[in-house]
């Protein structure tokens, strides 16, 4: 009877099994939603919800429109335009605008569309609280090409969402002490 008590304190009981069995299956119920709610929250940030967003919520046109990498030419793109999107990293500053009073119900699409016309989109940032997530009011476009700059800049004072909206030039911050005396 000695030998019956130590073999089968080594072999887990019906129970034990069991139980091992139910945690492996909680386990992988956690896993599952787990990897459900990361692809939410990815595709929620790739349509622009804003209160998944941290301090912005940003929309790349070529993301938007299923294409993940900067050099990948959409069908009405031009080889010229293909290789402006290759020198993308260069200035965007001097690509960009300043979108002030914007709505705080503004969507990143409904902002790209009301600057269709001025030329071919990068990226629409419309920037966020960073404590509540709402919107602050302003947004920045980034365009393609430097002179798409000047078509969005003669918006200024157009009506978007019922309110006067104010678009400039973006500006380059130069912290203080590069700016010299």
């Amino acid at each position: 009877m000695a030998d019956v008590e130590a073999t089968s304190g080594n072999v887990p009981s019906d129970d034990e099994e069991k139980e091992i069995e139910e945690m492996r299956r909680q386990v992988m119920e956690m896993e599952q939603e787990l990897a459900r709610e990361n692809e939410a929250v990815a595709i929620a940030a790739l349509a622009g919800h804003p209160s998944l967003g941290g301090a912005s919520t940003t929309v790349d046109a070529k993301a938007a429109n299923g294409h993940s990498g900067e050099a990948v030419a959409s069908p009405n793109e031009t080889s010229s335009s293909l290789q402006a999107g290759a020198n993308l990293d260069e200035d965007p500053d001097g690509r960009s605008i300043y979108v002030g009073n914007v709505d705080y119900g503004a969507t990143p699409e409904e902002i790209q569309a009301h600057f269709a016309s001025c030329g071919t989109i990068n990226r629409v940032t419309i920037l966020l609280d960073k404590f509540t997530g709402h919107p602050k009011g302003y947004a920045y476009v980034e365009f393609t090409q430097p002179a798409h700059v000047e078509a969005a800049l003669v918006l200024n004072e157009s009506l978007f969402r019922g309110r006067l909206i104010k678009v400039t030039a973006k500006r380059t911050n130069v912290p203080a002490f590069m700016r010299g005396t």
